[in-house]
């Protein structure tokens, strides 16, 4: 019996990513945008936000990288759905794991990838809102 490195939720965001931003982002009125990567790596992961009233109304991404970062930042995207920006920065990447079953030891940083995009993406909104 064959046993997979990837659970069947990390495959199905995998195959099927929610919330990825086909194109050019301007075909997604965003208002903050956040950038993480790893040197070592070589992923990167761009959040992009919809946020009005302090609640992220949506989110699109875009990621460089292998099926776990595809897949972290995909489930990550429709955890912040709907959240006030406190709630969303209150999302850890254990909790990011969880959602997926899990993801093998050496791929763990790809859920830590997609928590700083989301964080650097509140924190720049924030920023354009002083």
């Amino acid at each position: 019996m064959t046993q997979f490195a990837y659970s069947d939720k990390v495959k199905k965001h995998f195959l099927n990513p929610q919330n990825f931003l086909m194109g050019d982002e301007k075909n997604f009125d965003f208002n903050a945008k956040g950038i993480a990567g790893n040197m070592i790596c070589g992923d990167e992961m761009i959040m992009y936000l919809k946020i009005k009233n302090n609640k992220i109304l949506d989110a699109k991404w875009k990621t460089y990288g292998c099926a776990s970062a595809v897949a972290s930042t995909s489930v990550l995207s429709e955890m912040i759905k709907n959240k006030t920006l406190e709630e969303a920065l209150k999302i850890t990447p254990e909790q990011i794991e969880k959602a997926l079953d899990y993801l093998p030891k050496h791929k763990f940083h790809c859920s830590v990838l997609g928590d700083e995009a989301l964080q650097k993406a509140i924190e720049n909104y924030r920023k354009s809102k002083k």
